[in-house]
């Protein structure tokens, strides 16, 4: 006589009856999601929390990126980490892909499925787990974003600094190594990272640090967490991650200063960093961008290249901060400053800063957006920003540079109609130029946006052979079949 089998055993045996041949595929290959497999993941997390739409497989397709939409066969909500756990385990049993999502605001097609399978929205995993103002540190969950975190926080003494524009899930943040206006004084996402938990590709439950911890720091074996940081979900899932908060400075200052020329501001930019000002952020637009965010946000900017700075300090220290940062402007032949230390005017200033993209979209209204993303030497950065910024006038493109030019970072938003060839493969050959022209320097080929679908080739110059090599046997240790997110990075 036959065990009692529950609704959710009968259809697990199904599918594990259809394992084999799905395992048979190529890794290459769209695997073909059964009515019963389907029916598994509902029983793992509930009818509710699964859906194969097309309207909502589309939403969680792409994300803010220009690769085109590729949706997954069916998008499951899981609200627990066992749950995720189930989930991986079943997948990778029957070797269907998994992609993990956030709240899709990457740009460089991250969530995008290209070999279809699962997509793990984890936005309903939303629990600040642990806060521990005397440690200075918080464990949250994938759905938290760090807006949410940094109002959970209000009242505390102490924030999450971490600033990439976008509301991003502090998860898909780690996962993306992520980065922003703020890291100039407080770090991208790497070392604000102190723990995390990864669910593997099998199922199996990774703490980096070991269950629990967050020390400082630490020199007990491989940096793991560093590893699983701008992993862009090739290697697992992070379902909770321990952050480094930081003290909520006493006083803050922004202004906004305007250069005749871009070498002029970028120079100013070398020149404040090396008087050691403690700046908190120093942003770059050229006249084009400045001219757009002063016409989207009704800010009325000059058309010229323009610093945005940030100073944090006691009221005392800004003071003497912000005397250094006159003089060094003025030596650039910087305009006169104006200091802006009310929250409503300072919010003012970083929301035009923050909408920047969409000032750039509203260029060439109905055509696509693409950002470059290259970082280098602050020593190089003059030299590569004129060279970029004479090659964007020679070809002929609608590209506005933003930067977060204190730690080496810029960004060209490229507008063009995606429609036009011979305008598309332009763009392509500008984004290639600046690429190597950054490998040159001594740079990268992405700073803070990750590589995703459309660095690959510049990867392997930049790591070269051997360095591709270890990532893909890193890869293969812990995804052998090629299931988290395949098709990125590597």
């Amino acid at each position: 006589m036959l065990p009692f089998l529950s609704r959710r055993d009968m259809a697990l045996r199904r599918v594990l009856a259809l394992g084999a041949a799905l395992g048979r595929r190529s890794c290459c290959s769209k695997p073909s999601l059964s009515p019963d497999f389907v029916e598994t993941l509902r029983a793992v997390v509930g009818a509710p929390n699964v859906s194969t739409a097309t309207a909502v497989r589309e939403q969680h397709g792409h994300d803010e990126s220009m690769h085109p939409c590729a949706p997954p066969d069916v998008v499951v909500w899981p609200q627990a980490v066992g749950q995720v756990q189930e989930l991986a385990a079943l997948c990778h049993r029957c070797r269907v892909p998994m992609v993990p999502f956030g709240t899709g605001t990457g740009l460089e097609g991250g969530v995008n499925a290209v070999q279809g399978g699962v997509c793990f929205d984890l936005s309903r995993m939303d629990a600040i787990a642990e806060l521990s103002l005397e440690d200075f540190s918080v464990t949250v969950e994938p759905g938290v974003t760090r807006k949410a975190l940094n109002k959970h926080l209000r009242g505390t003494g102490l924030w999450f600094p971490v600033d990439p524009g976008a509301d991003a899930s502090l998860c898909g943040m780690a996962a993306t190594g992520a980065s922003g206006t703020n890291a100039v004084r407080y770090g991208t996402m790497r070392p604000n990272v102190l723990n995390l938990r990864v669910v593997l590709p099998d199922g199996r439950l990774l703490h980096t640090a070991g269950p629990g911890r967050q020390p400082r720091k630490r020199a007990a074996g491989y940096d793991l967490t560093s590893l699983f940081v701008g992993s862009e979900g090739t290697l697992g899932f992070l379902t909770q991650a321990t952050l480094r908060l930081h003290p909520l400075p006493e006083a803050t200052a922004v202004t906004v200063t305007s250069f005749p020329s871009v070498g002029a501001a970028v120079a100013c930019t070398v020149h404040v960093l090396q008087a050691a000002v403690p700046v908190a952020r120093i942003e770059f637009l050229d006249e084009v961008m400045a001219d757009a965010c002063g016409r989207f946000s009704g800010m009325g900017l000059p058309a010229a290249a323009t610093l945005l700075l940030e100073l944090h300090g006691s009221r005392r220290s800004l003071a003497e901060q912000q005397q250094q940062t006159e003089e060094i402007v003025r030596q650039n032949g910087g305009s006169s400053l104006a200091w802006a230390e009310g929250l409503e005017e300072r919010e003012q200033l970083w929301s035009m800063r923050h909408n920047a993209w969409y000032a750039a979209l509203a260029l060439r209204p109905g055509c696509q957006g693409y950002s470059t993303d290259v970082c280098v030497p602050i020593s190089r950065l003059p030299d590569v920003v004129v060279e970029t910024k004479q090659d964007l006038q020679a070809s002929g493109l609608t590209g506005p540079m933003v930067g977060h030019v204190g730690d080496g970072n810029f960004h060209c938003i490229l507008i063009f109609n995606s429609h036009d060839p011979e305008e598309a493969q332009r763009v392509h050959a500008f984004t290639q130029r600046l690429g190597r022209r950054a490998l040159a320097a001594g740079g990268t080929c992405t700073g803070e946006h990750g590589v995703g679908l459309g660095k690959r080739a510049l990867l392997q110059e930049e790591l070269g052979q051997e360095g591709l090599d270890t990532l893909r046997s890193i890869k293969a240790a812990l995804d052998p079949h090629n299931l988290m997110n395949p098709g990125k990075v590597l």
